[in-house]
């Protein structure tokens, strides 16, 4: 039986939530406050989902969020925020640390129930992580090196991925900025210098190589995705 933790404040909420998931199958770890959660992530249980509020007392859900990533027992695990925060920087904050789905309150959870459902599904057909070079799962938006996770932010992950989808080409600041900030972005070229510093620096062995006067391309030992 598959196990998913719910860590819901709301009592009302956490109950509903928990009884919903109890008849869908699922063994559920119910939890009310943040740190009580992180107690317990700290013990390294097995976990199959997380299902997170945002507003938490003691720690906060996005703070879960990133010791979920930090972990490498959790890294690949499915995340969940179920909150009523609904502003675009929080969703786009929770995203850029790797969550996997932001469902905002009010929500049916039937269709919580669904997603938890989608997840756990596609999880279960992704194929081993190659255990030797990079390798990128552009399904999860997960990637590894030698098979331990790395956390990437979303641009960060977004530039792997075009780069290894284009593994012959070389890819000017512009370029890059019109794929992966948009065609709106209007801010300094030297972004892209600087995620791409941050990139390397990830990675023990050379991901992207500089072509002087030109931009950036994939090393030619390439990436696997």
């Amino acid at each position: 039986m598959q196990t998913i933790m719910v860590v819901e404040d709301d009592k009302h909420i956490n109950e509903v939530v928990t009884e919903y998931l109890k008849e869908a199958g699922y063994h559920v770890l119910s939890i009310n406050d943040g740190k009580a959660a992180q107690e317990i992530l700290e013990k390294g249980i097995d976990v199959d989902l997380f299902i997170l509020d945002i507003m938490l007392p003691n720690v906060t859900g996005l703070a879960l969020l990133s010791m979920i990533r930090d972990s490498n027992r959790y890294t690949d695990i499915s995340v969940v925020m179920l909150t009523a925060v609904v502003d675009e920087y929080t969703q786009l904050l929770s995203f850029e640390e790797l969550a996997d789905d932001y469902v905002t309150k009010p929500f049916s959870p039937k269709i919580l129930v669904k997603r938890v459902q989608a997840l756990l599904r596609r999880k279960s057909r992704i194929s081993p992580v190659p255990k030797g070079g990079v390798y990128i799962d552009t399904d999860s938006y997960l990637a590894y090196e030698n098979g331990n996770p790395i956390k990437l932010t979303l641009r960060e992950f977004e530039l792997l991925k075009l780069f290894a989808q284009n593994p012959k080409l070389v890819f000017t600041r512009q370029q890059l900025l019109d794929a992966v900030w948009g065609y709106d972005y209007f801010g300094d070229e030297r972004i892209v210098d600087a995620h791409i510093k941050n990139l390397r620096k990830k990675f023990s062995e050379q991901v992207i190589v500089t072509v002087k006067g030109v931009g950036y391309r994939l090393d030619k030992d390439g990436v696997i995705s």
